[in-house]
């Protein structure tokens, strides 16, 4: 099965991620590229596959993205091969990805199982990103306002998740991929 876990920038999907993949051994991250610098503490291939705007260029023009879009001024993208690479070995994939690729996803594979994760509120969301201390004001401003947008496409997904708390957002995502796993048309 494929799994795409979006929502708005800061609203803390990589942490999320980081939780539950540790308890869930059998689900695959699929490691995005991006043109964005590292953050302190990010690992190439790792947390992202970094690149500089011209190999990404070269990467869509070759067609190597499933999906791909420009997200606060830097370039995002999932290499098509490592999901089909994954998904064909009979891997569940999971994509964390921004709410415009989600979107490109469920039309390649509408059978994808698609989780839009929000803050408790838009001031929670705020300081969350003025903590991590990686954006400007005006970055902060942007991503705030593109926060507001992407709420208004969240009934585009079929789970919502209210990330206030990691540990019961974790629960609440192992009972989506339960849940779905345990549908009798995937069975068949």
């Amino acid at each position: 099965m494929l799994f795409v876990l979006s929502g708005p920038s800061g609203v803390g999907k990589d942490r999320l991620l980081k939780e539950f993949l540790q308890f869930a051994p059998n689900i695959r991250r699929c490691v995005t590229t991006t043109t964005r610098p590292p953050r302190d503490g990010e690992r190439n291939g790792v947390d992202y596959w970094f690149v500089d705007v011209s190999e990404f260029r070269r990467m869509v023009e070759a067609g190597e993205f499933l999906e791909y879009a420009k997200v606060h001024a830097n370039l995002y993208g999932v290499q098509r091969k490592h999901v089909e690479e994954l998904l064909d070995k009979g891997r569940d994939v999971i994509l964390r990805i921004d709410v415009q690729g989600a979107a490109t996803v469920k039309r390649w594979r509408p059978d994808a199982v698609m989780v839009f994760l929000v803050p408790p509120s838009m001031e929670e969301l705020e300081r969350r990103l003025r903590e991590r201390g990686t954006e400007s004001e005006e970055d902060i401003t942007k991503r705030l306002l593109d926060a507001r947008s992407e709420f208004q496409r969240a009934n585009e997904f079929e789970y919502l998740i209210v990330h206030d708390d990691v540990e019961d957002a974790v629960h609440k995502l192992a009972a989506i991929v339960t849940a779905e796993r345990c549908k009798i048309e995937r069975s068949k």
